[in-house]
């Protein structure tokens, strides 16, 4: 906290501060951030082993698979979010496990599972609509700006 921010705090609040910070456990900065990196790394290598299955195995090329193998990541971390394990790996990884897409995953059959009692229209749809609602929209709208840039650029730079 600032200094000035502290005088304008009362005694008993200033010695909280100083009492807090005392006792505060450090958080391993660099060992979180290896974690997040290999865990990370691990989830786009076990992507890139999927494209290459799809395009050897079942004739795609390379910008065909690409759909699917997202498709299969997350169909793969909806598994093992609904056996307990991909939480685990969360807890471990933390941001490793949370960016690529099967963070997103993770996310919406979590909230599936957190609201199934409450029934599959009111419960699960619409809890799993309130993460990914959010993120097909920005999505789509960001995919339109681009798209139209982009055109623009070709008429008028003749890209």
């Amino acid at each position: 906290m600032a200094d000035k921010k502290k005088k304008n705090l009362p005694p008993d609040a200033q010695e909280y501060q100083a009492f807090q910070s005392q006792r505060e456990v450090k958080s391993p900065i660099l060992k979180n951030c290896l974690k997040a990196f290999l865990i990370g790394g691990l989830i786009c290598l076990i992507g890139q082993i999927v494209t290459t299955i799809y395009i050897y195995n079942f004739n795609f090329t390379e910008q065909t698979a690409g759909n699917p193998t997202v498709a299969t990541l997350i169909f793969i971390t909806m598994l093992l979010t609904g056996f307990g394990v991909y939480d685990r790996i969360g807890q471990f990884a933390g941001a490793g496990s949370a960016v690529p897409v099967t963070g997103f995953g993770n996310a919406v059959i979590s909230a599936a599972i957190e609201h199934r009692t409450e029934g599959f229209i009111l419960g699960v749809g619409t809890n799993m609509l309130t993460l990914a609602g959010p993120v097909i929209v920005y999505g789509v709208f960001s995919s339109f700006i681009v798209a139209f840039i982009k055109t623009i650029l070709i008429q008028w730079g003749g890209l």
